[in-house]
């Protein structure tokens, strides 16, 4: 049985994710994004792609070079997308910690996300903290979801116990 959604009205400078489209879009982004795991710095970017999907938080892709080196590690197993394809996992390195299985990328995304071809996505849980233009991320909750939460979205979102079915 589904339950009616009633998303947050956004406040100026908000954008609600129920206002996001689906299929997904993926757009640029010049937020400044830094990411730390086992106290160490692994990214800081400025440049990366935002994909956007209704009732999600934002899932960010970093150009894989940008990361630190030895950062990355390909992990075992893969998932499927309906909209971007089959996606790879990736083990991801720093200060002396591993978090398993931490990140993704699609190697050969469908033609109408091309544009994720080289790039990362990370689940913000798995790292000691993310930061969007210097604000803390919250995870999205949910075991397989990788939004990223700040101040600039408003939900409800996808992944919170009986959303399961939106």
């Amino acid at each position: 049985m589904r339950h009616p959604v009633e998303p947050v009205v956004p406040q100026p400078g908000q954008e609600s994710v129920w206002g996001y489209p689906r299929p997904p879009r993926v757009e640029p982004s010049q937020e400044r994004i830094r990411v730390v795991l086992g106290g160490e710095l692994i990214l800081d970017v400025t440049e990366s792609v935002r994909v956007l999907e209704t009732s999600h938080p934002p899932v960010y892709y970093f150009p894989r070079e940008a990361f630190r080196p030895a950062t990355l590690e390909l992990a075992s197993g893969t998932s499927y997308c309906e909209f971007k394809g089959t996606a790879q996992y990736l083990n991801i390195r720093g200060g002396g910690l591993l978090a398993a299985a931490a990140g993704w990328f699609y190697p050969q995304p469908a033609p109408p996300y091309i544009t994720l071809t080289g790039h990362v996505a990370l689940y913000p849980g798995k790292m000691d903290y993310c930061e969007v233009d210097g604000e803390c991320v919250r995870p999205q909750a949910g075991a397989f979801y990788g939004g990223w939460i700040t101040s600039r979205v408003v939900g409800p979102f996808k992944g919170e116990p009986g959303t399961m079915f939106w």
